[in-house]
């Protein structure tokens, strides 16, 4: 616990010190006014945007967006991971895919995504679904196959389903590399969003942050713009230093 107060110590500073950084280049007026504002001009344009509430609306658009994401990419990996620990051809076809899709990055499907689906929603969750299932996938397999055989076995022994096997070993078992997978599930899609966001704009709705974003660039509304990079980086220290720690906490508690 100390180790991650002082962590938060170290960071705080360090901001402080950016701050403080950015408004002697802004004061120096080393840079046009117009592309760099001051942290006054920012936290502002931050403020006024959330009180108007636009901004908060665009902020749970986004993050529905990912949380659907995030729980049907996870089903189809546990079960795509599943179904390849019980079958080796699977397993194989599964690997190859893997080494297709993986490396792809979610923007360069974008052509065919617009295609296929069209633009709007659906388009968005196919590209942040295929940022989060491949990296889940491998690290789900990972965690199923490092499994001691010892349990395996055993279990076989007791004669117990598929299902036994699944809710009492495997997933249990796995839940330290699920993790793994879940976090970089997580970053990547997180990036698919905001990026995608950015091209497809608001599609029968306000849009999300990434459309927020791109809404400033277009107005030249440059602390606006560095206001929607704060919420951002906010939202993402959140989930990965509080709700990924917690869930690890839980875990190993479990374990």
């Amino acid at each position: 616990m100390s180790g991650l107060r002082n962590k938060y110590i170290q960071r705080s500073i360090s901001v402080i010190i950016l701050i403080f950084l950015w408004e002697i280049l802004y004061k120096l007026q080393m840079f046009p006014v117009q592309l760099f504002p001051s942290t006054t001009q920012i936290i502002k344009a931050l403020v006024e945007d959330l009180m108007a509430g636009k901004l908060l609306v665009q902020i749970g658009h986004s993050l529905l967006l990912i949380i659907v994401a995030l729980v049907m990419g996870f089903i189809i990996a546990l079960f795509l991971s599943y179904v390849g620990y019980l079958s080796k051809s699977i397993s194989v076809l599964l690997d190859t895919l893997i080494a297709i899709l993986d490396p792809l990055p979610g923007v360069a499907i974008l052509p065919l995504v617009i295609l296929w689906i069209g633009i709007g929603e659906k388009a968005i969750l196919f590209i942040m679904l295929h940022s989060i299932i491949w990296p889940m996938v491998i690290s789900i397999q990972t965690g199923m196959n490092n499994i001691d055989k010892v349990y395996i076995e055993s279990a076989k022994t007791n004669s117990i389903t598929h299902w036994q096997l699944f809710w009492c070993i495997l997933f249990p078992l796995s839940l330290p590399q699920i993790m793994a997978g879940l976090k970089i599930g997580w970053s990547r899609s997180w990036r698919a969003l905001i990026s995608t966001e950015m091209i497809f704009g608001a599609i029968g709705s306000l849009g999300g942050i990434g459309w927020y974003l791109f809404e400033k660039r277009t107005f030249m509304n440059t602390p606006g713009m560095f206001a929607g990079l704060i919420v951002i980086i906010i939202i993402s220290i959140f989930i990965e230093d509080v709700a990924f720690v917690k869930m690890d906490a839980w875990i190993k508690e479990k374990l």
